[in-house]
């Protein structure tokens, strides 16, 4: 349980593109550093548990304390534990950084600086892995670990709300690794009663229960020479946490009923959409099963932080069903591109087959965002801008498109100013939602 608050102190600076290194400067893991660029995963964490990029040792911190994503030059810090984020005299959960800031956190001061460039690595060019689909930062980012983990035999967790595509993951990392060859299995805990998850997982003899009258293995014999995905393995109850630890400690398995052991040779993949971190500190899941399980770690980014990844999804979507793209109304798409799809790209799925096979039946209305009347007018330079566009014979899309990208850049640069990098605030003054803020900062240019 966490007893530390985590507060922020501030220093602003210029904007700047590149990548950034959190350095802890006090505390017991004082000279610890941890790189954050375009290489790193979408979202990294800070805090005690063995699958934080960068690991505390600070009985003060939370397993996960703070999970932070890059966001063009600047970084977004998010309170993920019990405490609450401190940004100068602001109290919010997240906050935004630009180098040159202090993060105390527990009984650990951490110095956030402005990396090298040369120390950095170039964005992946690949726009799929597998089934998995995605050309925007966010996943463009994970590919390069994916592939490492699929050339691996290593036991991967993969998190991620529902419908952003573990399942799918678990089966790419399969396909694309030396157990091809061999049989994929899911075993889904949320889908099997609790007094069948011991039979169903690792089989059971004739006569072993009323009802057994003929012998049957389980997933773990069926998986041999494969590969195993538990899917929502948090949701497995405690009583066969310790036999699931058993059978992948051991790689063995023992039938329900019989009194010999059967090996198996089998790569465990896991998945989960809880956080299963806050559930071992919480007495919930296993310690010693977590980390067996969670040798690597891979969270998949919910669909609304994926900017770009609709249009290109709903086209592969409406080719995939048999469909022509083009009948899809602009207007339709627009809307898509501005929901939040709690249901992810599998609700992105659904909604895209329904529209293909029956239509838009249902009256809609375009969604936006509200608005406010801006106080003040575009400063000088925007006018000079603007007029040098038209004196220099620019396309109309391509000057407005330039104007709008300056307002836009300059208009969050000032909210974010006023409160003091929190993004909540930001977005209640800015007039817009604190999604729609996100869009518009993946939107600029690194």
């Amino acid at each position: 349980m966490t007893t530390g608050v985590t507060t922020v102190s501030t220093r602003v600076t210029a904007p700047f593109v590149g990548a950034f290194e959190l350095l802890v400067v006090e505390g017991p893991d004082s000279g610890k550093s941890l790189l954050i660029d375009d290489a790193s995963p979408p979202r990294v964490y800070v805090g005690r548990s063995s699958t934080c990029e960068l690991r505390l040792d600070d009985p003060l911190v939370s397993r996960r304390h703070l999970a932070v994503e890059l966001h063009g030059d600047e970084l977004v810090v998010i309170d993920v534990g019990r405490n609450r984020t401190s940004f100068e005299n602001i109290v919010g959960k997240e906050v935004m950084l630009r180098g040159g800031e202090r993060i105390a956190l527990g009984g650990s001061v951490l110095r956030l600086r402005r990396a090298n460039d040369s120390s950095t690595q170039p964005l992946a060019a690949m726009t799929s892995f597998g089934k998995l689909k995605g050309a925007s930062r966010e996943m463009r980012r994970l590919y390069p670990l994916l592939e490492r983990l699929a050339a691996s035999s290593v036991p991967v967790l993969i998190e991620g709300e529902t419908g952003t595509g573990k399942e799918i993951l678990a089966e790419a990392l399969h396909e694309q690794g030396p157990r091809a060859r061999g049989p994929f299995v899911v075993f889904d805990c949320t889908a099997v009663a609790p007094s069948l998850l011991e039979s169903e997982l690792f089989g059971y003899e004739r006569g072993a229960f009323t009802g057994a009258t003929n012998a049957r293995a389980g997933v773990f014999e069926e998986a041999h020479k494969g590969t195993l995905l538990i899917d929502e393995i948090g949701d497995l109850e405690l009583s066969m946490q310790a036999k699931l630890l058993r059978a992948v400690e051991r790689g063995e398995i023992r039938r329900v009923g019989s009194s010999k052991t059967v090996r198996v040779d089998i790569r465990i993949l896991s998945a989960t959409r809880r956080d299963l971190d806050a559930m071992v500190q919480a007495g919930l899941f296993r310690d010693d099963l977590y980390h067996r399980l969670a040798v690597t770690r891979v969270e998949l980014p919910p669909l609304r932080r994926r900017m770009g990844d609709i249009p290109p999804l709903v086209d592969f979507f409406f080719r995939n069903s048999g469909h022509d793209p083009a009948r899809l109304p602009m207007g339709l798409l627009a809307r898509w591109e501005t929901q939040d799809w709690p249901g992810n790209v599998r609700e992105l799925r659904n909604a895209v087959l329904r529209y293909a096979e029956i239509g838009d039946v249902a009256e809609w209305k375009a969604t936006g965002h509200a608005t406010t009347t801006a106080s003040a007018s575009l400063d000088a330079d925007l006018g000079r801008a603007i007029r040098q566009l038209i004196a220099g014979g620019a396309p109309f899309a391509a000057a407005r498109d330039e104007v709008i990208e300056t307002f836009e850049r300059e208009f969050l640069d000032d909210v974010i100013l006023k409160t003091g990098g929190n993004l909540t605030k930001a977005a209640e003054i800015g007039g817009f939602s604190r999604r729609h803020l996100h869009r518009l900062l993946s939107k600029r240019k690194t």
